[in-house]
């Protein structure tokens, strides 16, 4: 019996889906676009990054393979892509679909208009919670609202609701002058009044800082989701006594359903340590599934391409630490969750093909093609630890 680490690198798409035009994404390549920004100059920026994108070991690993460009040298491993079943471009949907359960429903979501959230939802919460009211209410980037609105909000004490094309509900606030233990209470509540609307997430954005120009996100984001709709991958590992460790966000985004270990960490290097530890913990049959949402939440969605093709570079150069630590019959998985084109216009996410590398030791290099469904990463991960096959996907091993 072996292990298994699944990896979702947050919205690295490598090329437009078939029906991205269905969602307004014809064109969307987030790692074509970082691509061909940095071979033109275009990611440079001094004391960060300059040049060509460097990824020597996704390269080795097959990623130019899979998104249909030329490589050098035979990778070293399976290499190919997958598309998106679900009926939708966001983080619970892929995730899910990764861990064999596709979205076959439609996520409710806030018109493009202000205000954006229904009148009734609003003093629904205010009702429960006391709270004086809130700003915002409207589509916007996060950390441009925040920017915009955050004094006002410490100064009135009403926090800022926001939304995107997500089916999101973001509640931000300082972490000392709102306090974060009240921001939890009150995206809890949210999320209560939520459910009828079916909207897939709540999320606690708390920050610090005391003026525009010195205001900060914290590591301290909570998400609050709604559960799949039916067994995960994670659901199906733990019944079968398998240890199932959790990196990152994952365990909000699985509503913390068939979790045995949480670790979390602020930023791509610090969520790797962490899952270098996921790993170190796990034994023979166990399943390490690790999220880094520097990719998507940091750059994707501030449509910084210096800053994205940057952290690509620095995931890359610490894949050797994961590689050393491989063991005979290990397997890792490295894909992603969606899109999140950061020279495509607007902030959203973009619906996009991911890649599929997967490698360990005795794995053989071929291709896997493109497949039909995130649902074979997570039927391949299932069949590798020995576990009973789902109801969606086909494992490609």
């Amino acid at each position: 019996m072996a292990r298994a680490l699944l990896i979702v690198l947050d919205s690295f798409g490598i090329g437009q889906a078939p029906d991205a035009e269905a969602f307004g994404d014809a064109g969307a390549d987030t790692f074509g676009h970082i691509l061909a920004a940095a071979a033109a100059g275009a990611a440079d920026r001094p004391g960060l990054r300059e040049g060509p994108l460097r990824l020597p070991r996704l390269e080795a690993l097959g990623l130019h393979l899979a998104a249909g460009r030329a490589a050098s040298g035979a990778p070293a491993g399976l290499f190919g892509a997958a598309e998106e079943v679900s009926r939708g471009k966001d983080t619970p949907s892929g995730h899910w679909e990764i861990a064999g359960v596709p979205v076959a429903f439609d996520w409710g979501t806030f018109p493009r208009r202000v205000p954006a959230f229904p009148a009734e939802l609003i003093a629904a919460i205010l009702d429960e919670t006391t709270i004086p009211g809130i700003l915002g209410d409207r589509h916007a980037s996060g950390t441009e609202i925040i920017a915009e609105l955050g004094e006002d909000s410490i100064r009135t004490g009403r926090p800022i609701f926001y939304t995107s094309a997500d089916s999101v509900i973001q509640i931000a606030a300082h972490e000392t002058h709102f306090g974060l233990d009240r921001l939890y209470a009150l995206c809890e509540a949210a999320r209560r009044h939520a459910d009828p609307l079916n909207i897939g997430r709540v999320i606690a954005r708390p920050f610090l800082g005391e003026t525009a120009a010195t205001f900060r996100r914290t590591a301290n984001r909570r998400d609050y989701a709604v559960p799949p709709p039916e067994d995960t991958l994670l659901d199906r590992a733990s019944a079968a006594g398998r240890q199932t460790i959790a990196i990152g966000k994952i365990g909000d985004i699985f509503a913390h359903r068939g979790i045995s270990r949480l670790l979390k960490g602020d930023g791509n290097m610090a969520l790797f340590d962490a899952m270098l530890e996921g790993w170190e913990m796990a034994a023979e049959g166990d399943l390490v599934f690790a999220n880094f949402v520097d990719f998507d939440m940091l750059f994707g969605h501030r449509r910084d391409v210096a800053g994205y093709a940057a952290a690509l570079e620095a995931f890359d150069r610490r894949l050797p630490e994961l590689e050393a630590r491989l063991r005979p019959g290990d397997l890792v998985v490295i894909t992603a969750d969606h899109g999140c084109d950061p020279t495509f216009a607007g902030t959203d996410h973009t619906r996009e093909r991911v890649p599929v590398l997967a490698f360990g030791p005795g794995i053989a290099s071929r291709p896997i093609g493109v497949r039909p469904s995130f649902a074979d990463i997570g039927e391949s991960v299932a069949a590798h630890l020995g576990l009973a096959p789902g109801r969606h996907g086909t494992s490609f091993l």
